[in-house]
């Protein structure tokens, strides 16, 4: 889902107006299956900005999380790949075709994935021309810099691994770049930093090097198999999809690694009658390329 130009303006002002009528957010994080009180007033599912407000700005850009910030929007949602020399970069798929002009600038080297550049040319690519021409010049932030900014925001931040079986060690990494970058203190440990991933596998691993961090594990588990994965993480990030209130229900009975009842927090719901149907199941977050949308139907923050 992309909203062109006229769009983009469009949120931007609104985002802008809020924040004068609002003042910044610094929101506490929702206590598990609860909805914490939001942005005038208002309760909710917490609302995760999916690859930052991506619906108008190109996602997992600077661009993207300063957008969200705008629209008055605390948390963040990203994804993390390696480079070929090692460097932690924000970027969606394992390949850079779809959201870059790698084409171009580097046309023999299909397919290419993100492993096979350095940061440096990864650092040369357009990463915001195929989703409009104002947001031309746009790049694929390193990890710490995409930290650094989503810091200054004062917003929070949900964190993929993205396809962890490319990149052997990349859990330990992530926490290391996390830590140099201050985001590994008792105050973003406690109520700003999520991390996530696909593969129970790197779930677990990072559970095991840091307990201390909440995680989550994207998918929709049977109810029989949660007991087992309670036991090295915080929450159960499912597609929208593959829900129910009686599944929704069944994690939140559950103790996670932390002690606390079990969260939901379902993916990507970008339409006002979707978003209504996931709150009444009762998830207590909703990942969204369209946050304002989803705040406006669910009265979220």
């Amino acid at each position: 889902m992309h909203v062109r130009p006229a769009a983009a303006a469009a949120a931007a002002f609104l985002g802008l107006t809020l924040s004068l009528l609002c003042g910044p957010a610094s929101y506490a994080a929702p206590g598990p299956g609860s909805a914490a009180p939001g942005p005038l007033g208002l309760g909710g599912p917490a609302v995760y900005a999916h690859r930052g407000a991506s619906a108008y700005a190109p996602e997992n850009t600077l661009e993207a999380v300063d957008l969200a910030r705008r629209l008055g929007f605390d948390w963040v949602e990203n994804d993390v790949q390696r480079t070929k020399d090692g460097e932690l970069v924000v970027v969606h798929d394992d390949t850079l075709a779809r959201t870059t002009d790698v084409e171009q600038l580097f046309p023999g080297r299909a397919p290419w994935r993100v492993k096979d550049f350095t940061a440096a040319e990864i650092a040369r690519l357009d990463a915001g021309s195929w989703f409009g021409e104002e947001y031309a010049g746009a790049r694929v932030p390193t990890l710490r810099q995409y930290l650094d900014r989503v810091r200054r925001n004062q917003q929070r931040l949900l964190l993929e691994i993205k396809k962890p079986e490319l990149y052997p060690g990349i859990e330990e990494q992530t926490l290391r770049v996390l830590d140099r970058a201050g985001w590994l203190d008792r105050r973003h440990v406690s109520g700003r930093l999520v991390v996530q991933s696909f593969s129970a596998d790197s779930v677990r691993t990072v559970h095991g090097l840091r307990p201390d961090l909440v995680t989550a594990f994207l998918g929709t588990p049977k109810v029989a198999d949660l007991p087992a994965y309670a036991e090295f993480t915080d929450r159960i990030n499912p597609w929208h999809t593959t829900i129910s209130a009686d599944w929704v229900a069944a994690v939140h009975r559950l103790s996670g690694a932390h002690g606390r009842a079990m969260e939901v927090d379902t993916w990507i719901v970008d339409d006002a009658a979707t978003a209504r149907k996931v709150r009444d199941m009762g998830v207590d977050g909703i990942i969204t390329n369209a946050p304002d949308v989803v705040r406006e139907a669910v009265g979220g923050f």
